[in-house]
């Protein structure tokens, strides 16, 4: 089937774009997939090495593999541009995150789980820096805003589907076709991968050491932080369920409503605010994402009704298609060429270390009192937004400026 991409072209859709977004959506499905399965998954592995609680096992479980996906771009970023392939990296870590999901199905102790599910994160690792970097060379400044929007729109639609369908296929079928069912979302992903995209190398590349301080100039680090402040902001509600419906008096049925309104609310606005950054600048809407996240963020600590809650978190995702998108674009805008994978891992490390420490803060910072882990995440957000406005510079006006220089010589 031939796809006629050209009138899409320029709000930054193009076959390379669709190919590695439809990858991410199906790795996606496979990932989420496991966010419910998990705890009730672990209730069933003897654990004779781990003596601890099966709540705090589910944690450790859950947080290892932001843990290891976080620690690790950093390496795979390096590696991609030393090596200068970046095709290869995609297609061999979702291969290597569908062989850890299906194992799953041979895990007999809490151990085995614990490793499937730090090769779990590798593979993640493996995958992210490379595809955002072939995102950014399959865009153009002009539409990368829009490009990275619908990247981001097929992520968060993915985490969206993949825990509703786990419910489904678990009550049906079990454990065993849960695994499959995500594995195989997986193998889907990486088949589009390979078959749609293009490998794209640098013929002329200036050469960077491997930590040379300028590779993570221009506020590089301030952008990494405003999506690990992001990421945390939307994942640490997870481990305080069970006191938000007590706090509530509401069943669980409400915070699974709250839950997926971020959600929902990003998907509807994600790819316009995209778009948006690619004409009116980038940090602006970045600055003011991160202001509006702070400040819903710290009010979620104090909600006395379950319609508060959910329409704070429909504010929430509103506030993150402001920051995602063009953070994104952002730091491929300020990439050198040939040093995308270091430096776009920065962002990607902080969102993998926000959801991974999000979680696990937020549990620990709770036993004090309900408002504290909101009150930390929410103040961590105004400084986000302060660092980024000092920091950033803006991309779009300075090619805007240029342009017009050139048009009136």
């Amino acid at each position: 089937m031939h796809v006629n991409f050209d009138g899409l072209n320029k709000s930054g859709i193009n076959r390379e774009v669709l190919a590695l977004s439809l990858g991410r959506f199906g790795d996606g499905i496979g990932n989420s997939i496991l966010f419910i399965i998990i705890p009730l998954y672990v209730a069933d592995l003897p654990a004779p090495l781990f003596s601890f609680s099966e709540t705090v096992r589910a944690g450790i479980l859950v947080s290892m593999f932001g843990l290891v996906a976080g620690l690790s771009q950093p390496f795979a970023g390096m590696l991609i541009d030393r090596l200068n392939r970046r095709k290869p990296f995609i297609v061999g870590g979702l291969l290597l995150l569908c062989g850890a999901t299906v194992s799953y199905n041979f895990v007999h102790r809490f151990y085995l789980a614990l490793v499937i599910r730090a090769l779990q994160g590798l593979g993640l690792a493996l995958t992210i820096p490379p595809t955002l970097a072939l995102l950014n060379k399959s865009s153009k400044q002009s539409s990368r805003g829009g490009t990275m929007g619908v990247f981001s729109t097929f992520r968060v639609a993915s985490l969206a589907v993949g825990p509703l369908l786990a419910g489904l296929i678990h009550d049906h079928f079990g454990f065993s076709a849960v695994f499959y069912t995500g594995a195989g979302c997986i193998l889907i992903g990486a088949l589009l991968v390979q078959w749609w995209v293009k490998e794209v190398r640098d013929l002329q590349i200036q050469a960077f050491p491997i930590w040379d301080r300028r590779l993570f100039a221009n506020g590089m680090p301030a952008l990494g932080f405003a999506t690990f402040v992001m990421a945390g902001s939307f994942a640490m509600i997870a481990p305080l369920e069970q006191r938000i419906n007590i706090h509530l008096n509401e069943s669980p049925t409400i915070f699974g409503v709250a839950f997926s309104a971020l959600m929902v609310a990003r998907i509807m606005v994600q790819f316009p605010l995209g778009r948006l950054s690619d004409r009116k600048g980038r940090k602006l809407l970045i600055v003011a994402g991160l202001a509006l996240l702070a400040v819903a963020t710290l009010f979620i600590g104090w909600v006395a009704a379950p319609w508060q809650f959910i329409t704070l978190r429909i504010v929430q995702g509103i506030a993150s298609g402001g920051i995602a998108a063009p953070v994104f674009a952002l730091a491929g805008d300020l990439s050198r060429k040939g040093s995308e994978g270091r430096q776009m891992s920065v962002v990607t490390t902080g969102f993998a270390l926000g959801i991974s420490m999000g979680t696990l803060f937020s549990g620990i910072l709770a036993v004090y009192f309900l408002a504290l882990p909101f009150l930390a995440i929410g103040f961590m957000g105004l400084i986000a937004a302060v660092m980024v406005h000092r920091t950033v510079p803006e991309t779009i006006q300075k090619t805007r400026i240029k342009n017009l220089s050139r048009s009136e010589n």
